[in-house]
């Protein structure tokens, strides 16, 4: 006797949910990691830290942050990272640092500066660059052997 499925449990519709559920709390993550990176940011800019050298500290901190939450809320990986995994760790941050940070210097050289909140838009645009590298390479490459997936 054969099994049907019904078009709520097919398997595009789960990946569809599992996808969705994914999302948000990557952006439940990212909120939280964000604050932790724009106010070590901005306390580093009052603090006449170089603009460069404070996006680079919040962003690690930021960063830290994200990966530790990902890891075991929105992804649900348990356990250490695999010599594979932490490889794909360090260069995936590596270049969404470099990516994060030179958008960010950019920005701040375009942007003019009697522009209102101009560090801050510029560190929403370097931080939506870096965020949606992250999600595709942590869900495709990163986390992809998660037991959720």
């Amino acid at each position: 006797m054969a099994v049907q499925l019904s078009p709520t449990t097919t398997p595009r519709t789960e990946y569809r949910g599992d996808l969705l559920r994914q999302l948000s709390r990557f952006v439940l993550v990212g909120g939280l990691s964000a604050i932790v990176d724009y106010g070590l940011y901005q306390i580093m800019l009052h603090l006449a830290v170089h603009a460069s050298v404070a996006k680079s500290i919040s962003f690690i901190c930021g960063t830290t942050t994200a990966y530790l939450l990902n890891k075991r809320f929105t992804f649900n990986v348990t356990g250490g990272a695999g010599a594979g995994r932490f490889t794909g760790f360090v260069l995936l941050y590596g270049t969404t640092f470099l990516v994060n940070v030179g958008v960010n210097a950019l920005m701040l050289r375009l942007v003019p500066h009697d522009v209102p909140w101009q560090t801050t838009i510029c560190w929403i645009v370097a931080q939506g660059c870096a965020t949606a590298i992250n999600f595709l390479v942590l869900r495709t490459v990163i986390f992809r052997g998660s037991p959720e997936r």
